[in-house]
């Protein structure tokens, strides 16, 4: 990979992103925000770039998790933001799923992301706040994501970053080391990562992507270069464009 195609400087990435946040707030006419901290790297470097931005008491954090997951990743990184405990609230999902039965990973997937989506808008409306997403492009352009799940927000301080810029962003920020050398991973399900489901890294894909989405080149052009998996990458870009696209309607 050319080290300088996704180059980034991060301090003044994160100084566009503040300005980005206050400029978002106040001409929503909103102080606070909500935000789901799962404990991973993309919604630690959010909680964060909050923080900077934000007073404590502005700032409302859910952790959702499914069952008796571990939650020292977020508890780390909250206590780097010094998040009131007044204002985090832990929420076990899991009763809610279970009462739906389904046996299919994927479908039980979608349901608990879009039950956290549910009550992270739920707490936003009583705080009168805005719901922070935690999305960043890799993910976006991939459609990693759940349609009215985890894509459901106000704001997306870092959908404009690619994954492996994410990482150089959170680096800068000084996120907990434990966060950050842990394999990308949405904890769906016992072993779930994003490499298994996606086929390829992030390191494999970001190339691929920066080249075919800024650079516009086609696949064939990208594989002359000597990347690999390009064909599966490009694939499942195009495949999953239709989530962008709806809903269907008449012009």
């Amino acid at each position: 990979m050319n080290i300088n195609m996704l180059k980034i400087n991060p301090k003044t990435e994160t100084e566009k992103i503040i300005k980005f946040i206050k400029k978002t707030l106040r001409d929503q006419g909103f102080k606070k925000v909500v935000l789901g901290l799962s404990g991973g790297i993309d919604s630690s470097t959010c909680l964060i770039l909050l923080r900077k931005t934000l007073k404590p008491n502005n700032i409302n954090v859910l952790l959702l998790p499914y069952g008796n997951k571990n939650l020292n990743l977020g508890k780390l990184v909250l206590a780097q933001a010094n998040i009131p405990i007044k204002n985090i609230k832990v929420i076990n999902i899991k009763p809610l799923v279970d009462q739906f039965k389904i046996k299919n990973k994927l479908r039980k997937a979608n349901l608990m992301a879009r039950i956290r989506m549910i009550l992270l808008y739920n707490q936003a409306k009583k705080e009168k706040a805005l719901v922070c997403g935690t999305e960043n492009k890799s993910e976006h352009v991939l459609g990693y994501y759940t349609r009215f799940g985890d894509q459901a927000s106000d704001l997306e301080p870092i959908i404009h970053l690619y994954k492996t810029q994410v990482y150089k962003l959170a680096k800068y920020l000084k996120i907990p080391s434990p966060i950050i050398n842990k394999p990308p991973s949405a904890d769906l399900w016992l072993g779930q990562t994003d490499k298994k489901e996606l086929g390829f890294t992030y390191l494999e894909a970001d190339p691929v992507l920066y080249l075919y989405l800024n650079r516009k080149l086609k696949g064939k052009e990208i594989k002359k270069k000597g990347y690999k998996k390009v064909e599966k990458i490009v694939k499942r870009v195009k495949t999953n464009q239709f989530k962008e696209k709806t809903p269907y309607s008449l012009k």
